[in-house]
């Protein structure tokens, strides 16, 4: 796949999404660049997590593209699909752990699923990613046995374990307590500085987006009512970003 910088890393046109009567989203346009995360903002049901959806292809658009680094997505096979989403990592919002599966065995399902790794080359691709994580030590506990906030660190861990260079994220400090939150901010932030990895984070924490996002997009009514820098997002006319920004201050 051709992950030039010159390429957007996600390039989003046109998109319209219905469920039933409901349309989700109307005409959505959005790029991201090789290195750049966007935040999307917004109230709940507004769109935000079917957009990610759409990113990775759970689901397909009813009308509209999205590329992948160049490649258009919709209505491409599922095996082409598949290679396409070995590059893409998903934060889920509560990180999506298998209950079954010690943490290391979490982290390493991916490569058991889409490389042809060794068990041992699997082993020690997990314990250096959870190490990253600061999570070495809980290696064979159970998800049960550990916190909301250790299972982002994990979840996290597991989204990077086929080396994506793009990130997904569902509310990723939701639930957490500040320091915590804190913490998952430094571990995305410091993915930014260590790799070319364009990211879009769906959240509801603007001090979230303060500390992780190089721009922000508003998604109301299914329609992006702003996109630019946060510090530009005050100055907006829309009366929702307004009401959305008093009640989060």
């Amino acid at each position: 796949m051709d992950a030039r910088t010159d390429t957007p890393a996600i390039a989003l046109r046109g998109l319209h999404k219905q469920f039933g009567r409901q349309t989700v989203l109307h005409d959505v346009s959005l790029t991201v660049t090789p290195g750049e995360t966007v935040a999307v903002l917004g109230r709940s049901g507004m769109g935000k997590s079917v957009l990610l959806k759409l990113i990775i292809g759970l689901q397909e658009p009813d009308s509209g593209s999205i590329a992948i680094h160049g490649q258009e997505i919709v209505g491409m096979p599922d095996a082409e699909l598949n290679q396409i989403r070995t590059r893409i990592g998903f934060l889920f919002q509560d990180a999506a752990l298998y209950d079954a599966l010690n943490l290391e065995d979490n982290v390493a399902f991916p490569l058991r699923r889409h490389q042809r790794f060794s068990r041992a080359e699997q082993r020690d691709r997990a314990r250096t990613l959870l190490a990253d994580m600061g999570m070495s030590d809980a290696r064979t506990k159970m998800p049960s046995e550990v916190s909301g906030g250790m299972k982002k660190r994990v979840g996290l861990a597991r989204a990077l374990a086929l080396d994506p260079d793009i990130l997904l994220f569902d509310e990723p400090t939701a639930g957490l307590d500040p320091i915590t939150c804190a913490e998952i901010e430094s571990l995305i932030t410091d993915l930014k500085s260590r790799r070319q990895i364009a990211g879009v984070v769906v959240t509801h924490d603007l001090h979230c987006v303060r500390a992780v996002a190089d721009r922000v997009a508003f998604l109301n009514d299914g329609r992006i009512v702003f996109d630019g820098p946060l510090e530009d997002l005050a100055s907006s006319r829309d009366e929702t970003v307004a009401e959305f920004l008093a009640q989060t201050q």
